[in-house]
Parts: structure tokens; C-alpha cells; sequence
């Protein structure tokens, strides 16, 4: 999967240090199923997306539903597995998380993130 980094530029904060990005079928389905856990400062951002499920899921995760201009319309946090996330109107992408990581960024509904792809050439 393609490498990204996720960052809160309402806060300046970074939210995914080491993110990936599930953009084809397979990886948009498969997300973080069959993960033991999700290290700290990694993320996936599932794109085009506009909900999630926790199904065959082993930890919980924070999850941000953002526009296609990047701004956080939902956060569902500590969503737990087994479980089913709301489907948001707008979304364009969600951004899975660690339990807890959206409070620890001081991510909010409304701010706007960014998602920056390391050795992309700027423009593209």
C-alpha cells in the first residue's frame, strides 16, 4: 500500500506519522482486519469511503470521516470490535486510527486535515 502521513492543519498536529493509504477493492476491504494492533503513529485511510465495520477486527480504533476537502465531518472514537460505524453523508475517506489518537492530536469535528504523500512530487 501507498505510504501517507496524516496531519491536522486546523492544529497543526500530526495525527498518522506512518500511515498507509487502502485505494483499490482488496485493501478497502480488508482495511485492518487480521491486524493484531495498529502501532501508535500509523493510520489507514480507506479512500473513497463513508463508513466502516469492525467485523473479524481484534482491537478498537478511532475513526475520522472527512470531505473531500478534508475536513472532519464525524469522529467516531474507541469504536470497538464487532461493531458497526454510521455511514456519513459527504464523506469522502475515513482515517482509522489507534483507540485514543484523535483526542491525543486534539483532533475536533470541523478542523481540516491533509494528507501528504512522502517522495510524491509537489503539484501532483
Amino acid at each position: 500500500m501507498r505510504k501517507v502521513q496524516v496531519i491536522n492543519r486546523t492544529r497543526s498536529a500530526v495525527v498518522a506519522k506512518d500511515g498507509e493509504m487502502a485505494e483499490n477493492v482488496w485493501t478497502r476491504f480488508m482495511g485492518l482486519m487480521g491486524r493484531k494492533d495498529l502501532a501508535p503513529d500509523a493510520g489507514l485511510v480507506i479512500y473513497p469511503n463513508n463508513g466502516v465495520h469492525m467485523f473479524f477486527m481484534r482491537f478498537p480504533i478511532d475513526v475520522l470521516h472527512c470531505a473531500e476537502d478534508g475536513t472532519v465531518l464525524k469522529i467516531v472514537a474507541n469504536l470497538k470490535p464487532w461493531r458497526v460505524g454510521p455511514i456519513v453523508k459527504k464523506c469522502k475517506y475515513t482515517v482509522e486510527l489507534p483507540a485514543g489518537a484523535a483526542q491525543k492530536s486534539g483532533t475536533v469535528e470541523g478542523d481540516k486535515i491533509e494528507l501528504i504523500f512522502p517522495g510524491a512530487k509537489k503539484g501532483k
